[in-house]
C-alpha cells in the first residue's frame, strides 16, 4: 500500500511539473505580443535584439522583477495571470532574441 501511495505521489508530481511549464512562444502569443509586436508605450519590440540589449544589462532577475511589479504602461504580472518566473524568463529570452 505504501509503495502505491509514494508512486502515486511521484506521478502526480511529475504531472504537475509538465502541467506548469509553458512554451515561450506560447506565452508570448497568450500575453505578451499585444504591446510588444509593436512596441506599444515603449514596450522593447519582440525580435529586435538592439531594443533588448539595454534592458538585459539590467539581468534577467532585475526584468523578471519589473514584470512582476509592473513597470511604466505593462500591469504587474505583465498580462500572463498564471506565469511563473521560468515563464517570464522564457519568454524574455523568446522575445529579446533576433529573428
Amino acid at each position: 500500500m505504501k509503495k502505491l501511495l509514494a508512486m502515486t505521489a511521484v506521478a502526480a508530481l511529475t504531472m504537475s511539473v509538465n502541467v506548469s511549464a509553458q512554451d515561450a512562444e506560447a506565452i508570448y502569443n497568450k500575453a505578451c505580443t499585444v504591446c510588444h509586436s509593436m512596441g506599444v508605450a515603449g514596450a522593447p519590440k519582440a525580435h529586435n535584439a538592439a531594443e533588448w540589449e539595454p534592458r538585459l544589462a539590467k539581468g534577467v532577475d532585475n526584468l523578471v522583477k519589473s514584470v512582476k511589479t509592473g513597470l511604466n504602461a505593462m500591469p504587474p504580472g505583465g498580462m500572463c495571470t498564471d506565469c511563473t518566473d521560468e515563464d517570464y524568463k522564457a519568454a524574455i529570452a523568446f522575445m529579446s532574441k533576433a529573428k
